[in-house]
């Protein structure tokens, strides 16, 4: 578990000021209030040049492990499921549309396929919450990258075109229907949409036809893209009885339950017929 500069650790902080509340999930209370007031007492204590060294290793090692009392219980009782999703092949390279005016460079081969895999059932309540994050699908060699991206419901997408010319990206689709108009890599902040119904988003641009993409938007906070081969990690999942779904595309949906122990680690593999 790294220990970052700031003095946090996965969302605990230390105070001299009460050291005892070092997170909301202290596990052993009386524990680690002792461990701490001892971490408070040696650094406090007069030291000489030559015990300086010796004095901070040994401080060290107390903060270390209170701080391992202190978050244990936040990734206690988690499960995983990690497998393998039987990808299609990629499709073969398409001949280059013909140049238009303004146009430069040559078209990118698009993303190789892959697959999202993601949790369904009843989460705990605070766990459903999306992440105040902004993810971002480039226009880069006339493709979208990624060409596939999950994404919770409420997240907020931003489109930066990467390219030396115009792009305009839009979707027709029911859940988010929207065009950005045509704009410049100079131009900025990127445009920015907000999706805020579950659904496929089908991406186009109006001046390059053939450029494709899908934001695929979940009312879960379970989800994760396979790798290019296939494989896939889901981790930090609560325990309970859930639908585990592997999406391609809407054609090829694969569905199986599950049922999670706390601690338990499963391996499920998808088949594509």
């Amino acid at each position: 578990m790294p220990v970052e500069k700031t003095g946090f650790v996965r969302g605990c902080s230390l105070s001299p000021a009460s050291p005892s509340s070092v997170c909301s999930r202290t596990g052993p209370h009386g524990i680690l209030k002792q461990t701490l007031n001892r971490f408070f007492s040696i650094i406090s204590q007069p030291s000489s040049c030559i015990s300086l060294v010796v004095k901070h290793r040994v401080a060290f090692k107390v903060l270390w492990s209170a701080l391992v009392l202190a978050c244990a219980g936040q990734t206690h009782g988690q499960s995983l499921i990690e497998g393998k999703v039987t990808l299609p092949k990629p499709q073969p390279a398409m001949e280059p549309p013909p140049h238009y005016e303004g146009q430069i460079g040559q078209v990118a081969p698009p993303d190789p396929p892959v697959a999202v895999v993601y949790l369904e059932g009843a989460f705990p309540t605070a766990s459903t919450s999306p992440a105040f994050v902004t993810n971002q699908v480039f226009q880069l060699g006339m493709q979208f990258h990624p060409a596939v991206l999950p994404i919770q419901v409420g997240t907020t997408v931003a489109f930066p075109n990467e390219d030396d010319f115009y792009h305009n990206v839009f979707s027709y689709s029911k859940p988010k229907r929207f065009d950005l108009g045509r704009y410049r890599k100079d131009d900025r902040p990127p445009p920015t949409i907000i999706f805020d119904k579950p659904g496929v988003v089908k991406l186009y641009c109006e001046i390059h036809h053939y450029m494709r993409g899908v934001i695929l938007v979940l009312d879960t906070p379970y989800f994760t893209r396979t790798q290019t081969n296939g494989l896939y990690r889901l981790e930090n999942l609560p325990p309970g009885n859930f639908m585990l779904n592997a999406w391609i595309d809407e054609k090829h949906i694969f569905k199986k339950p599950v049922t999670l122990e706390p601690d338990q680690r499963l391996h499920v593999d998808f088949q594509s017929k």
